[in-house]
């Protein structure tokens, strides 16, 4: 039988997607790719894919899923399956350094950012050649949920931060990224989401109270400027959208890189910048701000978007089956 195959690590994510196949009628399954054995002598089934693979994987004890997910989506590219987001979205998802460097080709700014391989005296040593004595951004290449996104008043404190740093906090690819603190106009970043390779709506999350990168999960992080008991930021769906030369080069860049779902976070400086700082692939939506907009349970919503969007490509397989 041919139908949508959803490629996860993490069921708790699922739900909301659930409801709207659900809703729609459409044949979906799970693949839960945590674990798992695959013959690839053989054909994969029939139907449409939609990866989901999170770079946060390794927070949850499947540290090698992605690598999984890697090997699986070249055998269904051999075997002409359709994939949602296939090998080079995953590429993208895993790696922030990758992310930054194909946005940069298609023309979309990034931060100034620092890429480390070593014990903490190397992060630490490269904190204060690269950004003085001021403030900086320590984050692991490969994250998600903003995990391990900290940010320091020097290179002092971001010394002290990773003396006590316990193993298992480390990056999962071993790779740190110092990045600059850029001073926003106003205490908010936007997230423009993305479904089909085209733009669906915008959050704006207000970041007064401390980072917020997870919008399902609602997860403050810590920073030097923030208390650690900050309450969540406010998420509210933007009516005017983004503007559209930056649109039109989000949408560039995801069709360059073969990412059709995707949420993508920017921030404009008081210098006036505008920078383009986390691609997320595996991307999840606020309930709460869907509902007050007025998206919740319609095909303008995310889960909506994507279940109309994959239920129309469905139906493309199956009518050119026919």
């Amino acid at each position: 039988m041919s139908q949508i195959h959803v490629i996860h690590e993490n069921p708790a994510w699922l739900p909301p997607l659930a409801e709207a196949f659900d809703r729609r009628g459409l044949p979906w399954t799970a693949w839960d790719l945590s674990s798992g054995t695959f013959d690839l002598a053989g054909p994969p089934p029939e139907g449409v894919f939609y990866n989901r693979m999170s770079a946060s994987s390794h927070t949850r004890g499947h540290r090698y899923a992605a690598e999984l997910t890697a090997g699986v989506l070249a055998w269904l590219t051999l075997h002409g399956r359709r994939v949602v987001n296939g090998p080079r979205a995953l590429d993208l998802e895993i790696s922030k350094a990758r992310q930054y460097a194909a946005l940069e080709a298609a023309g979309v700014a990034v931060p100034r950012t620092v890429l480390v391989l070593g014990e903490h005296e190397a992060v630490v040593d490269a904190a204060r050649r690269s950004f003085g004595g001021g403030p900086v951004i320590l984050k692991p290449n490969r994250g998600g949920k903003g995990l391990g996104v900290r940010l320091f008043s020097g290179a002092e404190a971001l010394e002290a931060h990773l003396q006590s740093l316990p193993a298992d906090e480390h990056p999962a690819d071993g790779l740190w990224l110092l990045q600059e603190h850029i001073r926003a106009e106003r205490p908010v970043i936007t997230r423009a989401e993305f479904v089909g390779g085209r733009f669906l709506y915008a959050v704006e999350v207000d970041t007064s109270s401390g980072f917020e990168l997870c919008p399902a999960d609602v997860c403050a992080v810590e920073d030097a400027f923030c208390p650690a008991e900050a309450p969540a930021p406010r998420f509210r769906v933007l009516e005017a959208g983004i503007e559209p030369e930056l649109r039109e080069r989000l949408e560039g860049f995801l069709a360059a890189n073969g990412t059709e779902v995707a949420g993508i976070e920017f921030i404009r400086g008081t210098d006036g910048r505008l920078l383009t700082y986390d691609v997320n692939t595996n991307t999840n939506y606020n309930p709460e701000a869907e509902e007050k907009a007025g998206l919740a349970g319609t095909d303008r919503s995310g889960p909506g978007a994507i279940a109309a969007f994959l239920g129309a490509e469905l139906a493309g397989r199956l009518s050119q089956a026919a």
